[in-house]
């Protein structure tokens, strides 16, 4: 399937009638992955643009429990004859909701379950579902692309990942351990250990931002390290979008790696239809990495007055005398590579 763009969404929409005597699904079949069918729709008389999506097997959920977001709806959807067998899902944009915007997700959505066809159709509708979930919750933050808080903190996640691929670490286990966007304590867990990543672009102390009291807290399954990355702006930096763009390259050998990558973007609120407006170029000019046990500086929940319920607060890397540790004996010491090569 060639991938679907907005342009052409848009022209489908246009091509369903807009009146009629009898209320209505009115569709165009896009594509059929697998079992499964992807129709564009308009359901009269509300004259609602919509994409449906069809599955033969699965037990679709009730309204009830679908994603529902900020300019648009998910239902399930009766076609009648010439539908099949297949039970619909219907996403409706909402009166409140830009075209325009509508018809990214829409084409998002299809290029999205294109890439999967390679799945059974229990994990091609899941995917499916959390893909429309991500919309949701990208939405719901609103549709303006990142700040540049966001931006900076996204290049450290990413240019950490792009170091562990290096590693030669399996793709699907180091895009799995990316915890950051799913709202994850730690922006890497691996199940023996994590890895929080800390950007700053300040000149002199190396200072960076703890969100919260439990982010340097006793992990549960230890040991925690802290990934600090200082970034300078020059022409020989990269951009965001050409950080993600190298990472696709790389994901391209592992469909099951790029998919959770796409989706762990979208989560984040990273979409290519504002790439133009990340224009920031990020030349990565110090790493610090160290071990966070009792000694190192950090402020707990079980270190100050319980009267103290949350907290954020600045680290000057450069003041603490910690031992800087390498990439390689972080990564040794979480588990992630053998260090006995």
């Amino acid at each position: 399937m060639a991938p679907v763009n907005d342009p052409y969404i848009l022209e489908v929409w246009k091509a369903l009638p807009t009146d009629s005597i009898t209320a209505g699904w009115r569709t165009i079949d896009l594509v059929q992955i697998g079992p499964c069918r992807i129709k564009a729709a308009k359901y009269l008389p509300d004259n609602l643009e919509a994409l449906l999506v069809g599955f033969p097997d699965v037990v679709v959920a009730p309204n009830s429990q679908l994603p529902q977001g900020k300019g648009f709806k998910m239902v399930r959807a009766g076609l009648g004859k010439s539908g099949g067998d297949h039970q619909w899902l219907a996403i409706v944009r909402q009166p409140t909701g830009p075209l325009e915007l509508f018809a990214t997700m829409v084409a998002d959505i299809s290029n999205f379950l294109a890439s999967s066809e390679q799945l059974n159709e229990q994990l091609l509708y899941r995917r499916f579902l959390g893909r429309v979930r991500g919309w949701q919750e990208f939405m719901r933050r609103g549709g303006d692309g990142l700040s540049s808080e966001a931006e900076l903190g996204l290049v450290g996640e990413l240019n950490a990942l792009s170091m562990l691929v290096t590693k030669n670490v399996p793709l699907y286990t180091v895009v799995n351990s990316w915890k950051g966007p799913a709202g994850g304590l730690h922006d890497y867990s691996f199940g023996t250990g994590a890895l929080e990543v800390k950007s700053t672009m300040t000149s002199g102390a190396f200072r960076v931002r703890i969100t919260s009291l439990e982010q340097l807290d006793d992990p549960v399954i230890p040991p925690l390290y802290l990934m600090a990355m200082r970034f300078s702006d020059g022409d020989r930096g990269k951009t965001l979008t050409q950080i993600i763009e190298g990472i696709r390259s790389h994901l391209d050998a592992d469909l099951g790696a790029s998919i959770l990558f796409e989706q762990a973007l979208l989560d984040v609120g990273y979409l290519d239809m504002h790439s133009d407006k990340y224009t920031q170029r990020y030349q990565l000019h110090e790493v610090r990495i160290h071990l966070v046990d009792a000694e190192f500086p950090r402020l707990t929940s079980s270190s100050i007055s319980p009267c103290i319920l949350r907290a954020q607060y600045e680290l000057d890397l450069s003041l603490i005398n910690a031992e800087n540790c390498s990439f390689d004996a972080t990564l040794t010491a979480l588990g992630v590579i053998d260090g006995t090569h």
